[in-house]
């Protein structure tokens, strides 16, 4: 029996935390760096498009391993 932390779910489970954080502290970061040197919310907007595009891809990811452990339950 393998434990918990070896299996592939886990370690995509893993990747999907650390893009979810680092998604978020991308953006954390690029909206002080925006206000700091005065960009336009034209400028911005697209910096919080592409952070919302992470955190949907995110979501998408999350939703694919939720569906692939509901599938291994009846195994």
């Amino acid at each position: 029996m393998a434990k918990h932390g070896d299996t592939a779910q886990a370690r995509a489970g893993q990747r999907v935390a650390l893009l979810l954080a680092g998604v978020g502290v991308f953006w954390v970061l690029i909206t002080m760096i925006g206000s700091e040197y005065g960009w336009s919310m034209r400028t911005r907007a697209i910096f919080d498009l592409a952070a919302l595009a992470g955190f949907g891809f995110a979501l998408w990811q999350t939703y694919r391993l939720w569906r692939a452990r509901q599938n291994d339950k009846g195994r």
